[in-house]
């Protein structure tokens, strides 16, 4: 069962009341975000006009299904996994400035050493893009149901939704250095601290391997664990069925407990002063401060969003079902 489906059966009986931490007003509930259509319709040259976009309005409603996002530094990067293609837009103004041919359903985007790597879940292999051209330098085999990819200085790592595995290529030729038994249906993985750590959706619990692949400890957390992200200390997981932000010490592995968030808490992400998730069944994307666990914002996004860049100014959201991409600036 993919993760769409997932949602569509639980949602009628999975609804969750968001939770706000105290001295959080009404009035930073659901600000508005500026919405960036990535359907067909363009201004004269490939432009899109950033727009003021609304919760759940968006351009080509259910085409596309961008999910997977991420920043090239100078560029924001959308796989959109339905049409197989890879969108860059101009991290500036949110001109579209190139769409390319990738796998069978790409659902996730890493830039390392200087090109972006795109991971296909039905193509069962991860892309080498130059990032300038678009072009593939180099196609290469992983495991199945490829969905979660992380860089550690030297190599990729690739998170295996069905094999129950992460492998590990040397990011300068593709090299397979070695595939690691994880936890059931591993989805985000990040290199944080000298360790990959990886978020098993199926086994509610995030594992920590090294960087030569060898298990160094196994963490339990909330339901269906999504994505990671570190803020240098704590290592932080969103437990897209729990509505909840887990909290593990990152150098002792200490279970800092929970932080209630919104349903379908998925994409996360630092941007060195704050958290930002995103709330997939919400349609929302929170700001949080990281030291007290207090909700500073939240902003709507249009439908289905699940991933999140920042680009040292703004934050990124797509949206799978409004064909669309939302940002607003972290200040």
């Amino acid at each position: 069962m993919n993760l769409l489906t997932a949602r569509i059966l639980i949602a009628a009986a999975f609804l969750t009341t968001l939770a706000l931490a105290p001295g959080v007003s009404m009035a930073q509930v659901n600000q508005p975000m500026n919405e960036v259509s990535l359907g067909t319709a363009a201004a004269p040259g490939g432009a899109m006009v950033m727009g003021m976009g609304t919760n759940g309005i968006g351009t080509d409603a259910g085409s596309g299904g961008p999910e997977a996002v991420a920043f090239d530094g100078a560029n924001i990067w959308v796989a959109t996994q339905f049409s197989d293609k890879v969108t860059r837009l101009r991290a500036s103004d949110g001109t579209i400035s190139g769409t390319f041919s990738v796998g069978r359903r790409p659902v996730a985007l890493l830039h390392a050493e200087n090109c972006m790597w795109v991971a296909n879940l039905l193509g069962g292999n991860v892309m080498k893009l130059n990032k300038s051209t678009g072009a593939v330098l180099g196609t290469f085999a992983v495991g199945t149901s490829p969905g979660g990819l992380a860089y550690d200085g030297a190599n990729i790592w690739v998170a295996n939704r069905e094999s129950n595995s992460v492998m590990k290529l040397r990011a300068s030729d593709g090299a397979k250095l070695g595939t690691f038994s994880v936890g059931k249906r591993p989805m985000g993985v990040i290199y944080s601290g000298g360790s990959i750590w990886v978020a098993n959706n199926f086994s509610n619990s995030v594992t920590r391997l090294s960087t030569e692949g060898a298990v160094l400890a196994t963490y339990p957390v909330g339901k269906g664990p999504f994505a990671l992200a570190s803020d240098g200390v704590n290592v932080w997981v969103t437990n897209y069925f729990g509505a909840t932000l887990s909290r593990i010490n990152r150098a002792d592995g200490a279970d800092l407990g929970t932080i209630r968030v919104g349903d379908g808490a998925s994409g996360i992400i630092f941007d060195g002063t704050n958290l930002w998730v995103v709330n997939n069944g919400d349609r929302t994307l929170m700001k949080i401060n990281p030291a007290t666990g207090s909700i500073i914002a939240t902003y709507a996004t249009g439908i289905g969003p699940f991933g999140v860049a920042f680009d040292g100014a703004r934050v990124w959201v797509p949206n799978f079902g409004s064909n669309s991409i939302s940002v607003t600036p972290v200040n």
